[in-house]
């Protein structure tokens, strides 16, 4: 039997047992030993400070990587399509994170079981979003580096159809935790850390994520190998151009760096969530989850930085799309100031159709 009757907003995953439909927050979070405080700690301010600002950065700094991409018509090749989805799968994580600093420490306590698997499920989706479209990206690099071609050549509507799948997917394991995979009905399964879920649910989780994340250092450490193999013997010929080479390696190190920087911001958190799904019980989880959180959220503003500081072209885009909105904020000062800042600026940020970059020193 169970507490309520109406079992629409979460269906019913056991038939046997009593479930916890009508409970608390702080229930749950009584069941599973985790703290729920009731005023502001220090340490709860100090982790919402700097959340916030992680994840205003991360949401600012996106949003210009996703204009950057929509704007240049240079990016709009299969990978960058997808690192552009990546960026959109890193704002959607600044979103979901910006809602847990507005939905934690003694306000958990106020939310409703809804408003929990809400707050969960949105940062299970971004996490999601983030894995699979890395995983995409990886398939796109060695299919255009095994054919030895500097973009894909897959067609658009294949690409637009795998970013729709990586959001379907993201999609259904946010959801899923709120429909099936929680511990409503099973409280001795609840995790500690989520005192919601289902430690099964996180040990899974955590293995797949693991799992995903070998096979992509897998697929880049051939592509890595095959790459070097092959500009040692294009160097060998008067006829190689030097920008196939140098552009492939650009691009196969940036992927390589956000992947590896995807695998120290997140790995750890990973780690816990795995030690907290078996259940280890000398393991103190809860005293670093907060800030093992902070740390995967910050990879979200680390890809955004490794863009402009490995893609030379995303650089001159963002100083474009930056100088704009200086001038456009100029133009409310001066009317002579802002004449002269547009012919400087068109100076500055034309580029020639002809595939060449124009060389300017003030660049």
């Amino acid at each position: 039997t169970c507490t309520d009757t109406s079992l629409s907003l979460y269906p019913q995953m056991v038939t046997m047992g009593q479930c916890y439909y009508n409970e608390t927050i702080g229930f749950f979070y009584n069941n599973s030993g985790k703290e729920l405080s009731s005023y502001w700690r220090p340490k709860d301010v100090v982790v919402v400070a700097l959340g916030l600002t992680v994840s205003v950065l991360v949401l600012l700094t996106n949003l210009l990587v996703i204009a950057a991409i929509a704007s240049n018509r240079r990016f709009h090749q299969p990978i960058y399509y997808l690192l552009g989805n990546l960026a959109a799968a890193d704002l959607f994580a600044g979103v979901a994170y910006l809602f847990l600093m507005f939905h934690t420490g003694p306000r958990t306590a106020r939310l409703s079981l809804k408003g929990w698997f809400l707050r969960q499920g949105l940062l299970d989706t971004s996490l999601t979003a983030s894995v699979a479209t890395l995983l995409a990206i990886a398939v796109e690099r060695h299919r255009s580096v095994m054919a030895v071609q500097l973009h894909s050549r897959l067609p658009r509507g294949r690409v637009v159809m795998l970013i729709v799948g990586v959001w379907v997917a993201a999609l259904g394991l946010g959801l899923l935790p709120a429909h099936s995979w929680h511990c409503l009905c099973a409280l001795d399964r609840c995790s500690r850390m989520a005192p919601l879920l289902s430690r099964s649910y996180l040990a899974v989780w955590a293995l797949s994520s693991l799992l995903v994340f070998l096979l992509m250092v897998a697929v880049y450490t051939r592509i890595f190998f095959y790459v070097r193999r092959r500009v040692q013997r294009m160097a060998e010929h008067v006829s190689c151009h030097p920008r196939y080479r140098e552009t492939t390696l650009s691009l196969v190190k940036t992927v390589v760096i956000i992947l590896g920087a995807f695998v120290v911001c997140w790995t750890p958190g990973q780690v816990v969530l795995l030690l907290d799904g078996l259940d280890c019980k000398s393991c103190n989880v809860l005293a670093v989850e907060k800030y093992f959180l902070l740390l995967a959220e910050s990879n979200s503003l680390v890809n955004a930085a490794v863009y402009s500081c490995r893609d030379a072209e995303m650089r001159r885009t963002f100083r474009r799309l930056l100088c704009c909105v200086c001038l456009r904020r100029s133009s409310h000062k001066s009317a002579h100031y802002t004449s002269s800042a547009r012919t400087g600026a068109s100076t500055r940020i034309m580029l020639p159709e002809n595939g060449h970059p124009l060389m300017d020193s003030t660049l």
